[in-house]
């Protein structure tokens, strides 16, 4: 070997040691990939719906790997509870997060809906309507919500496809005597803001959909308690969707949107007069399907920064402090963030939180920039461009721009995860395996390191842990498990990204 210069010999170990930092950084460094195509994006977080599905499928169903399914739910009880969605990778219909997801597809439309291409939006209309005609089944009977489909502890025994079910389809409820007020709560605010979304399209369902929510608040308001405090159903909905925060912000969240959807004056009052007592100040740096109390205070803000009811202030006040905890070069920052700047907290399906969130920061830059207004956090006033720029962090993240390199939506980019924890997407389809599958025979396709057969497009999963890693492992549920509640809230951040891509 010939021994190089000294000169020659300084630059051969300044290239050595350029190329070793570049390899040490590559397992850490944020992998980007360029700008994103936030149109298909969309077009496939709204698709997601349509595998979620259960019931008697339409003719246009576009996933056609999925059939109908729970056809004789509620028969048993005398009342017909088929349709509504599957909330996750199994095959029970929890009502306290098919209403949230509910909420935030409206809510979706609502503030975005006007960005969002025509026939995303009949799209996303159509979702949200799969939705609310099975919550309005669910209140059929007075006084008495209909609030799941299905032993969950039996389902979660099985991998079985939906179109296969032939577990138990317990039906569990609330009523006046063992009460529900989050359940009924969420579900007066998904059918109100669902009366929004329709107003122009068909108004005749909107008004529907007003004068049940307004009936069903009622409920909630009349008769308070947690549901999953009531012994008879207790054990079908804990530990999976317990209250675990208090039937209270439910009743605000309600009350908030016939608000919204109404322009009443009692409900304005009602937020206004009972704030304090139902603990509107608690937990305000929290939103999702079981704490709406960020949601509430952004939600109710609206009012206040047009400056037409100076008595909401406090809810503006707690919008603003959430807010400038998610903002990094804030005194008062406290989110966690992954080395790879995910928004990370602690527990299950991390994504839910990062969509929920992403959604708030954008609603909020919205009413924040059209009163030209900001927000005070301490020695940093953080604007409305602050606050969509960690939007588009987020987002970003989900699509690619992260150190894995990956998509964490299914079918959308390169690379995205191929072995989600989803019966249906694991199994094959009837259509290809017309066979029945039974309860246990299914667990053949949960053990195998083959691909799922099905993409179900547009899926979001619960994503990487605080470390930005990722396993592609259908068993670790908590990082390869989608949710209808996941998906929701991102369309709305999609629409507007959609229209405002820089």
């Amino acid at each position: 070997m010939t021994i190089p210069s000294s000169s020659l010999l300084s630059r051969y170990l300044l290239l050595v040691l350029v190329l070793f930092v570049l390899l040490l950084g590559t397992s850490s460094r944020l992998v980007k990939s360029g700008s994103h195509d936030y149109q298909d994006a969309l077009s496939k977080c709204i698709l997601f719906f349509e595998g979620q599905r259960s019931g008697k499928l339409p003719t246009d169903q576009r996933l056609s790997w999925r059939s109908d399914s729970g056809l004789g739910d509620g028969r048993e009880n005398g009342v017909d509870l088929t349709g509504g969605y599957y909330d996750a990778g199994d095959n029970v219909k929890f009502g306290f997060p098919m209403a949230f997801t509910t909420t935030m597809l409206a809510w979706s439309v609502i503030e975005f809906g006007d960005m969002m291409p025509p026939t995303e939006l009949r799209n996303t209309l159509v979702a949200i309507r799969w939705a609310t005609d099975y919550l309005l089944k669910t209140v059929s009977q007075p006084d008495r919500i209909f609030v799941q489909v299905g032993d969950p502890l039996v389902d979660h025994n099985c991998w079985e496809r939906p179109e296969d079910m032939d577990t138990v389809r317990t039906v569990y409820s609330v009523d006046s005597a063992n009460p529900g007020s989050d359940v009924a709560g969420e579900t007066a605010a998904a059918l109100a803001a669902s009366s929004m979304a329709f107003r122009s399209s068909d108004p005749a369902y909107a008004e529907t959909l007003l004068s049940t929510a307004i009936r069903v608040f009622e409920f909630a308001d009349n008769h308070k308690g947690a549901y999953s405090d009531n012994e008879s159903i207790r054990a079908g909905v804990c530990p999976f969707y317990c209250d675990f925060d208090g039937y209270q912000d439910e009743l605000l969240w309600g009350a908030a949107w016939l608000r919204r959807a109404s322009q009443s004056d009692s409900y304005l009052n009602y937020i206004t007069n009972n704030g304090k007592t139902l603990g509107a100040d608690d937990n305000i740096n929290e939103f999702g399907w079981d704490n709406k109390h960020a949601g509430l205070n952004v939600l109710v803000s609206k009012e206040f920064l047009e400056g037409s009811v100076y008595s909401l202030e406090s809810y503006k006040v707690s919008a603003d402090s959430f807010m400038c905890t998610l903002i990094p070069e804030s005194s008062s920052s406290h989110i966690e963030y992954t080395p790879g700047g995910l928004i990370y907290k602690p527990g299950g399906s991390n994504m839910q939180h990062v969509t929920s969130i992403a959604f708030l920061l954008l609603v909020y830059a919205n009413y924040l920039s059209r009163t030209s207004q900001t927000v005070n956090c301490g020695s940093v006033s953080v604007g409305s461009a602050s606050l969509l720029q960690q939007a588009k962090k987020q987002v970003d993240y989900i699509l690619g721009d992260n150190p894995m390199g990956m998509s964490y939506m299914v079918g959308y980019g390169d690379k995205y995860p191929q072995r989600i924890h989803h019966r249906g997407s694991s199994i094959p389809s009837v259509k290809d395996h017309p066979q029945f599958i039974a309860c246990k025979e299914g667990s053949v396709y949960f053990g195998s390191s083959s691909p799922n057969p099905n993409t179900l497009v547009g899926a979001v999963v619960g994503g990487p842990g605080e470390d930005d890693v990722y396993e592609d492992d259908r068993a670790n549920f908590r990082k390869s498990e989608p949710t209808t509640y996941i998906n929701a809230p991102l369309v709305g951040v999609l629409a507007y990204f959609v229209a405002n891509p820089n």
